[in-house]
């Protein structure tokens, strides 16, 4: 909710904000970005390719088209088909826009030979994926039909599955940290009745076993929910809530025994035998769009710095001042931080502050400080600080931004 009580909808806030919209001839659930949302998504993606090289992920590549064979080994055609787009004939076969990026990555795995020596082998990728939604369910960014997923896939052995699971909870835990959001609950997803899941039984119970132990020696509290698996095996949903008290799934870890035997995917094994790999299925911020209409909800536009679209508004009191304004800005702009000037032109300066109120950090600059090479701080909060080096201000907000903290700022004693 905002300071008024009212419910926040990242729809309305996010076309207010200019951050995404839609339109009839693009298509319904294919939101396209606008620059101050493509900030946001981009810094949220570079985090989490940063955290997740220093995880010991190795990034990927793959097409978002595959054969419709592909899906039919996977599974994806027999027991998720209702929700894949129809294939394409193209020289007499048929591809298909893909549902889910585990089935590349499974064959990226078995294209060179892999040794015991190898696991756990992370692969990671933030890719396009598509899912044909039903227009009625359709909404903002919350469920579109183009998907971007940071998703990942670490093939290891049986012993490894836990601690590989446990690793990835503790990404998810700090991200949220970093993104100042929390999770609603934890909830372990397990089948439920009807012909939609996998029939292997055994592999049910070996991998709901695996996460129950993981989920145990973290010391969270989690429920189950029948029905809510992958039809290939169970997971760990990571839900959060909008203002308004709805869940839904932003991160999740799986394991995953059916489709290394589908895909016949194997490594060399210290006895020089050739064994199975597990899959561990996770996604630290799901998909980028849910992940961003959360945020939106969650700050209310008001986005911890690191994340903001402008980092930093830059407010020249007259005219004499703006090339001391426009070198703050460039400084910003040599450290990698998002500025923008606001000029006289665009009215008084109190007009201009409350303009960029969501903005985290105001510099005004008047004939004192332009003289001085200083600027007066106002934070987004409302505190005020006292006149300080240009230079300085820049450097500390790099460090803030750096270390994607959410604080605004943090006093040296």
């Amino acid at each position: 909710m905002n300071d008024s009580g009212n419910v926040v909808d990242h729809r309305r806030l996010g076309r207010e904000l200019d951050l995404f919209d839609t339109d009839p001839l693009i298509g319904a659930g294919l939101p396209y970005w606008l620059p101050d949302g493509a900030a946001v998504r981009a810094a949220l993606e570079e985090y989490v390719r940063e955290a997740e090289r220093r995880a010991g992920y190795r990034h990927v590549y793959s097409p978002v088209l595959g054969k419709r064979e592909l899906y039919e080994i996977s599974g994806h055609w027999s027991h998720y088909g209702d929700d894949m787009f129809p294939p394409m004939e193209v020289g007499g076969e048929q591809f298909v826009m893909r549902p889910s990026l585990c089935p590349h990555h499974a064959v990226i795995f078995r294209s060179r030979p892999r040794s015991h020596r190898d696991l756990p082998l992370r692969m990671a990728e933030l890719g396009g994926m598509y899912r044909s939604e039903l227009s009625g369910v359709l909404g903002g960014l919350t469920r579109v039909r183009a998907i971007q997923l940071n998703d990942a896939h670490v093939f290891c052995t049986l012993d490894q599955v836990a601690e590989e699971a446990a690793g990835a909870l503790e990404l998810i835990r700090r991200a949220y940290a970093a993104m100042g959001i929390e999770p609603a609950r934890y909830r372990l997803s397990l089948p439920g009745p009807g012909g939609k899941y996998v029939a292997a039984p055994e592999k049910w119970e070996r991998s709901t076993a695996l996460l129950r132990e993981v989920l145990d020696a973290s010391g969270l509290p989690y429920e189950e929910g029948e029905g809510e698996a992958a039809f290939y095996g169970p997971k760990i949903d990571v839900q959060v809530a909008d203002p308004a008290g709805r869940e839904s799934t932003l991160s999740t870890v799986q394991v995953d025994f059916h489709q290394p035997e589908r895909f016949d995917l194997r490594y060399i094994g210290p006895d020089g035998g050739r064994h199975r790999p597990v899959m561990v299925h996770r996604s630290v911020i799901g998909s980028v769009e849910r992940a961003v209409a959360h945020l939106v909800e969650h700050h209310a536009g008001a986005f911890p710095a690191w994340l903001a679209p402008v980092q930093l508004a830059v407010l020249p009191v007259s005219d004499a001042a703006r090339p001391a304004a426009a070198r703050l800005a460039d400084r910003c702009a040599d450290r990698g931080l998002r500025a923008e000037v606001l000029d006289p032109d665009r009215g008084s300066l109190g007009a201009r502050i409350r303009a960029s109120r969501l903005v985290p950090y105001q510099a005004v600059i008047g004939p004192k400080e332009a003289a001085a090479d200083q600027v007066s701080v106002r934070l987004r909060d409302g505190r005020r600080l006292d006149p300080l080096p240009a230079a300085e201000l820049v450097a500390r907000v790099r460090a803030l931004v750096s270390a994607h903290s959410t604080e605004l700022w943090e006093d040296i004693t």
